[in-house]
């Protein structure tokens, strides 16, 4: 086994190197805004291109799909090529896949676009953190890694207020074209801030072929699977069963050989340190929590009151905007050694319980007004947990292991952000069925002349509505069980942590 290379000169910090940071997260978040937002607006794009929904079922399967997958080669990738040069590659690359999307002549021509979107997308955001890890210094590493947890926290619930703008109010080529102007300023600030490492191409000599097979097959045919498994009926279909069988082959066997490849993508050795481990199981468990923060409300809202998405944007705004200001301040805070960033992280989820039980008491007069003081705990609560786990995950992480730990860390966010997003479009289906199921079945026992009603457009809606209400309520009760999972997980893993403190003298 041949030793890894020397790890390039430190750069000093400065305004130019500032303005760098800036341009990937500009980068990272749009990244993340356009594949919510174009998620969020789905059926119009379909609508404009004469597609039915089956057809883009696949194109937000193929987009994940491609996203997941370059976030586990991306940080290899970058430190191969430098990093400057390639964010700069992969964010023109996105950009101007953005500016072909709406041309597209058919739909093999757009499926094609998306993955390749996807695929320049899902490099930027482990580039944020690999750039974070690296440049700044001790004093105020911890505010770059609240500008990552935006990625988290912001993207996801601007993405809802833009989709809404683009498509009700303006033209729905914006969707995809209003990621050109931050993709070329944060491409401009990038080749301005970013220092150039020389080219390493002797790294493949030890490029890990077989894990870049073995973990982009396996995580593309899990994905796949499970974004369309509901559609296809799981199981009864011979597609989602061989892909869910070729992903329990594949992604085992892409773990055993991580752990003994010289220069893997995977570095599973971190997980041995236990603040690492807490910060990547938590990470993933937040990505079902978060949903009750803008997914809930908004189907809620759409379904009960028949809110359109741009009703539904002062919600999702409510939650991002003061992002911009909680995420600084959360670091502000625990940048003090006094701090224990576990009692922050449980003061968090006690916040963000007490929102869930608040939301657990929705009934059919909810409007959107009385959805504001839930979004305020969610937007004290998310920073809370998000930035402490950041800094307790990367404390044990050395600069040059940096890449690493992007990898492992963007991958899994990702891949289960799309697990969340799935499980409760899956929830909520079964329940309002239950739900529906119950409702019309005490109803007929009621009153037995009841029946000749039941087609009744009125009360079918009626009975829908509630369903679709105590289906609310039994995903913010479920959330609660999430919440449980990472307070045990909180008391048992992580060890007492404190902020970046300055190099000691030789």
């Amino acid at each position: 086994m041949s030793a890894p290379p020397p790890p390039p000169a430190p750069t000093p910090f400065g305004w130019r190197l500032a303005l760098g940071l800036v341009g990937v997260l500009i980068a990272a978040l749009t990244s993340g805004i356009n594949d919510r937002a174009t998620d969020i607006a789905l059926a119009d794009v379909l609508g404009v291109f004469g597609l039915g929904h089956d057809e883009g079922t696949w194109i937000s399967s193929a987009y994940s799909a491609a996203e997941v997958s370059a976030m586990l080669i991306a940080p290899w990738l970058a430190v191969t090529f430098s990093l400057r040069r390639f964010a700069i590659v992969v964010t023109l690359l996105f950009s101007l896949c953005g500016a072909l999307c709406p041309l597209a002549p058919n739909l093999e021509s757009l499926l094609t676009l998306r993955v390749l979107q996807g695929l320049a997308g899902g490099c930027l955001p482990p580039l944020l953190m690999t750039v974070a890890l690296r440049f700044l210094p001790w004093h105020i590493k911890l505010y770059g890694l609240s500008a990552y947890a935006l990625t988290a926290t912001f993207g996801p619930n601007v993405a809802m207020p833009l989709a809404s703008l683009w498509t009700e109010n303006s033209d729905w080529r914006l969707l995809f074209w209003q990621i050109i102007p931050a993709g070329l300023i944060g491409a401009a600030l990038i080749a301005f801030g970013l220092p150039q490492d020389p080219l390493r191409l002797e790294r493949f000599k030890q490029v890990d072929w077989r894990g870049a097979l073995l973990g982009c097959g396996g995580i593309s045919m899990l994905v796949v699977a499970v974004t369309q498994g509901e559609r296809l009926d799981w199981l009864d279909s011979p597609l989602i069963c061989w892909l869910l069988l070729g992903a329990a082959v594949t992604l085992p066997l892409f773990l055993l050989n991580e752990w003994f490849h010289p220069l893997p993508l995977f570095k599973l050795q971190l997980l041995k340190r236990r603040n690492f481990a807490f910060g990547i199981t938590t990470l993933t468990l937040f990505m079902f929590v978060s949903l009750a923060g803008s997914a809930i409300p908004a189907a809620y809202l759409a379904g009960v009151q028949g809110y359109r998405p741009l009703q539904t944007m002062p919600l999702a705004l409510s939650i991002a905007l003061p992002q911009l200001l909680l995420a600084p301040l959360v670091a502000t805070i625990i940048n003090r050694n006094w701090v224990d960033a576990r009692y922050v992280i449980a003061a968090g989820l006690a916040i963000l319980t007490v929102a869930c039980l608040g939301g657990s008491l929705v009934t059919s007069q909810w409007i959107r007004d009385d959805f504001y003081w839930l979004q305020a705990l969610h937007a004290i609560g998310q920073p809370m947990i998000v930035v402490p786990l950041l800094m307790l995950a990367t404390g044990v992480i050395h600069p040059m292991e940096g890449p690493f730990a992007s990898a492992m860390v963007n991958t899994l966010r990702a891949l289960f952000s799309v697990l969340a997003a799935v499980a409760l479009e899956n929830f909520v289906t079964l329940r309002e069925h239950l739900h529906s199921n119950v409702l019309l079945d005490r109803l007929g026992s009621v009153r037995q002349g009841l029946a000749p009603l039941l087609d009744d457009s009125g009360l079918a809606h009626r009975v829908h509505a509630q369903a679709l209400v105590l289906t609310a309520s039994d995903a913010f009760l479920a959330l609660i069980a999430v919440i449980a999972v990472l307070l045990l997980v909180l008391l048992t893993l992580p060890k007492r942590a404190y902020p970046p403190q300055p190099p000691v003298s030789p």
